[in-house]
């Protein structure tokens, strides 16, 4: 079989572990993994570590409707950027992404302009409940995304018995943004003007907690399979460690990164996110839980708002941060500093979301498999800059941060997206394949 591409000189992280080997690419898949032979072009990694391509399961990029703060080439690019190579995107744009049509007008605008591999959520509504079991079977379609509790955009189920109904539709897992929207209500006045720490004071523990036990007793109900987006508390983790056979969850960096009590006075509002960062004791809990085990994937939530917009006084600036091109980033600090091991990282970016999500063809190297690779430098010590950020938004609450370990290459089916900082030739990310999908 000819080769298009070999990967040759680095370490490469296969299921059983690092092994010093080449990789060898054929039509977008791996085709030989050893004795690669001859190639059409072949790269040179020596010192460097190949890992199964990195897969954020939520970014926003606000494309139709707010397309001065995102798009999907600039949020795409900015993914490539940071040795991502899938994303699955939220449905709260302008109009929000819950119909058939809007799914199809999201598939065509990134044909041909997004950089990495991608699928997008269809957004739970109290007037499509009794469609999303056709919905979520279309292609391109990551599944339903629930927001119980009001975030950016106009997409909210908050009642119980939509809730019901939603999940009764279909089969495939939701995903879920679990705040209790009466609760954050009732608590507005908790809000100081002009104080961006009061944000986790409004949305509080208790917020988090009660949508989290509400929505896994309807899902029980229900028998549907759930998954609880960026958990913020250490007993939203216990609890879902306790109901692992139902729900799966995700943990986010900047929650594994930032405490409030040095994140609010030194970034303001750029530290508002929706659940909000929480004290140095909720981060340090939620890596207790990591090690145990209980979170399956990180996602970056990639939520980027313009500066300008940042800028307004508390609470009216708008909640969220750009995130997708410092995930890997960040995990391979920690890993340098002890706190998260090589195949714990894979596990959270790669393998974890191709398991509960079922995606074909991705979420690690073996022959079959898609040809998408992070490929990082391991020692590399840099610094976080306002220049290397492509998102429209030009920032990160991380600028300044020096960081070890550092994104080199990201390869989507066998096609160079970025190498040495620099983009590759074009754009070719495709949409996301899911076995429920393909095979019902």
């Amino acid at each position: 079989m000819a080769i298009d591409l070999k990967l040759t000189g680095g370490t490469v992280h296969l299921p059983s572990g690092p092994v010093a080997t080449d990789v060898g690419i054929s039509g977008g898949r791996i085709v030989a993994i050893g004795d690669v032979g001859d190639a059409g072009r072949t790269i040179d990694c020596t010192g460097l570590d190949v890992l199964p391509g990195v897969i954020d399961t939520q970014v926003h990029f606000r494309e139709p409707g707010m397309v001065h703060k995102e798009d999907l080439e600039s949020g795409s690019r900015a993914a490539v950027m940071g040795g991502v190579t899938a994303v699955f995107e939220m449905p709260n744009t302008k109009p929000n992404t819950d119909s058939a049509e809007a799914i199809e007008d999201k598939l065509t605008r990134a044909r041909h302009r997004m950089w990495c591999d991608h699928a997008f959520y269809v957004g739970a509504t109290t007037h499509n409940a009794a469609s999303l079991a056709e919905l979520e079977k279309l292609p391109g379609t990551a599944g339903v995304k629930i927001f119980m509790g009001a975030s950016t955009g106009d997409l909210l189920v908050s009642d119980d018995a939509v809730l019901a109904q939603v999940l009764a539709s279909g089969h495939r897992r939701v995903a879920i943004h679990a705040e209790d929207e009466p609760r954050m209500q009732a608590r507005q006045g908790e809000r100081v003007p002009g104080d961006a720490s009061s944000h986790p004071v409004w949305r509080d523990d208790e917020s988090a907690i009660l949508a989290t036990r509400r929505i896994l007793a309807l899902a029980r109900a229900a028998r549907r399979r759930i998954h609880v987006l960026h958990v913020t508390t250490p007993a939203e983790l216990e609890l879902l460690g306790q109901n692992k056979d139902i729900a799966t969850c995700e943990v986010t960096p900047q929650h594994l990164t930032l405490a409030g009590e040095e994140a609010y006075p030194r970034l303001g509002t750029l530290a508002q996110m929706n659940p909000p960062i929480r004290s140095g004791a909720h981060r340090d809990g939620l890596w207790h839980w990591l090690r145990q085990g209980v979170p399956d994937v990180i996602g970056s939530d990639h939520a980027p708002h313009t500066l300008e917009e940042k800028a307004k006084p508390y609470p009216d600036s708008p909640s969220g941060m750009p995130g997708v091109q410092t995930l890997l980033p960040l995990l391979l600090d920690h890993v340098a500093n002890g706190r998260l091991t090589m195949p714990r990282l894979i596990d959270l970016t790669s393998a974890g979301a191709q398991r509960i999500f079922g995606i074909v063809g991705k979420g690690r190297i073996a022959v079959g498999y898609d040809a998408d690779f992070s490929i990082v430098d391991l020692k590399a010590r840099w610094t976080v800059d306002d220049s290397w950020m492509q998102s429209r938004s030009n920032w990160s609450p991380f600028t300044g941060m020096t960081l070890t370990g550092q994104p080199v290459g990201t390869i989507v089916r066998g096609s160079v997206a970025m190498w040495d900082g620099e983009l590759g030739e074009a754009a070719t990310g495709e949409p996301v394949r899911f076995e429920s999908v393909l095979y019902g």
